[in-house]
């Protein structure tokens, strides 16, 4: 039944996606991919492959990006960025996270059932359904993913539920520029079989140092979500999938970040973030 679940998923984004060519004009979309119907950790290792590295272990100290610095063009300048934002980013393995969430109740009924039958299945995308899945927080673990000359191209962000070990997510993170853009955003692959979810999230800096990260409705080739499809012939679609992250410090100096998830214009879930610089 799970075998025929996801193969029917797979031919509703070709019949509703357009054709793209991942060596070609639509390369920007070319992101890591699960072989199993299962996520699993490698995806990691063929990806370091694919750009002529080697896999590496979990890293104490690693960060989403090497520098927010790779973010800068006209109108964003990670200088402005307050020292603890940009070390959450640069060091993200060094922070430990609390978390708290809330569904909107048009959203939980389908989101649960998408949850169950899909991905908390393949064990990706499996967002937390009730305040108490989070009560003991998140775990994390950041591997950084480098070429062949021991650059960081990417890095895998794993996290679990620190209760019952069951993971939540596992993406590939780097900073990507869309055709025509004037900097690069934040790009975040979720590897899946045969395919992937892909955001492309544009940075913004705020006027007391804090970051925002938007994935706004647009066009095909601009930021904002999108669910790829690998088979003969690859397909990719625009998801109605809108995110906002605002990380910013209180006054008594703690981190934290509002993320909120939208269908459409609604808002479905919202996740707040309490983070912790454990290292």
């Amino acid at each position: 039944m799970s075998h025929v679940l996801d193969l029917a998923s797979r031919k509703l984004w070709h019949l509703t996606g357009r054709e793209v060519d991942l060596g070609g004009p639509e390369r920007w979309l070319d992101a890591p991919v699960s072989r199993s119907p299962r996520v699993d950790d490698e995806w990691l290792a063929a990806e370091a492959a694919r750009h002529g590295g080697l896999p590496g272990g979990a890293d104490p100290d690693a960060g989403l990006l090497p520098s927010m610095a790779v973010l800068d063009g006209p109108g964003f300048d990670a200088r402005r960025l307050r020292a603890e934002v940009r070390d959450f980013y640069e060091h993200t393995a060094a922070w430990r996270m609390e978390v708290w969430t809330g569904w909107s109740p048009l959203f939980w009924p389908a989101g649960e059932l998408v949850s169950r039958l899909w991905f908390r299945r393949v064990e990706q995308l499996a967002l937390p359904m009730r305040p108490l899945d989070v009560a003991r927080g998140m775990d994390s673990r950041v591997t950084p993913i480098r070429d062949g000359q021991g650059r960081q191209v990417a890095a895998a962000w794993t996290r679990t539920l620190r209760a019952s070990g069951r993971p939540v997510f596992s993406g590939a993170y780097s900073a990507r520029a869309l055709p025509g853009a004037d900097r690069p955003s934040v790009h975040v692959a979720f590897p899946l079989e045969s395919g992937n979810v892909q955001v492309f999230l544009r940075p913004s800096v705020t006027s007391d140092g804090g970051l925002v990260l938007q994935s706004p409705a647009g066009r095909f080739g601009r930021d904002g979500a999108y669910v790829v499809v690998q088979d003969r012939r690859s397909h990719a679609a625009r998801l109605p999938l809108h995110e906002t992250f605002h990380l910013y410090v209180e006054p008594d100096g703690v981190l934290r970040t509002d993320h909120e998830l939208r269908v459409w214009g609604a808002s479905a879930v919202r996740l707040h973030y309490r983070l912790e610089r454990v290292r």
